[in-house]
């Protein structure tokens, strides 16, 4: 596990833009497409917003999604919403190389049958293996729709569906997270980092506690 500490949110986003652009230029130069999957929640909102002011070629990169509510994407619920209004709106990037969970659906298991199909597809015979897997994590320490004492902390599978009081949710596995070559943990706050710390000595229960240590990045505030 890997931190990265700083003082303020703004060297935070800094830092971490400096690590994407590295990472998508390696990928660019090696003739690869780099695959980046976006969290919701409020927490990267000028993380966004800052990635579309940025200096970035957005043409070999692919975009997903790890989560999302099961509602309308014009719905302030939505992830998908949140990452339009503050990323893509923002930046020249061709619809083909956007994957968004589709919402719209009669029916939940379409959605998430369709995703998996989706992936599956973009990964053709290869392992699932997304370049970068950007996580949020709430003050329960649930990443992606994957909450504290799930049956979807240990099951394996690439896409599933999670019924919450709140909303129903579709959600990648946690396999999947931890098959990434690159595990972002965005805690851009002093309060969320030091929820982090506190959950960090609790056991597997815990959802973020499951994710593999030797490829996470924890961006953090002092």
């Amino acid at each position: 596990m890997k931190f990265i500490k700083k003082r303020n949110e703004i060297s935070l986003i800094t830092e971490f833009i400096k690590i994407f652009k590295k990472v998508s230029v390696k990928k660019r130069d090696q003739g690869g497409r780099l695959s980046f999957v976006l969290t919701g929640g409020p927490s990267p909102k000028k993380l966004y917003q800052k990635l579309a002011s940025s200096d970035i070629n957005w043409k070999n990169i692919d975009l997903f999604w790890g989560d999302e509510r099961f509602v309308s994407k014009k719905s302030i619920n939505s992830n998908y919403r949140l990452v339009y209004d503050n990323l893509l709106k923002k930046i020249k990037i061709n619809n083909e190389n956007i994957y968004p969970l589709i919402t719209d659906k009669s029916e939940i298991k379409k959605t998430v049958t369709e995703y998996q199909k989706s992936i599956r597809r973009y990964f053709k015979k290869r392992k699932i293996s997304f370049d970068i897997f950007l996580l949020g994590m709430g003050n329960d320490g649930h990443v992606a729709s994957i909450f504290p004492k799930s049956k979807e902390i240990k099951k394996k599978f690439i896409v599933s569906y999670v019924n919450k009081k709140d909303f129903k949710r579709i959600t990648l596995g946690m396999n999947i997270i931890n098959n990434s070559k690159n595990i972002f943990l965005w805690l851009n706050t002093k309060k969320k980092t030091r929820i982090f710390e506190r959950l960090r000595k609790k056991d597997k229960s815990i959802p973020v506690n499951n994710l593999k240590k030797k490829k996470l990045i924890c961006y953090t505030i002092n």
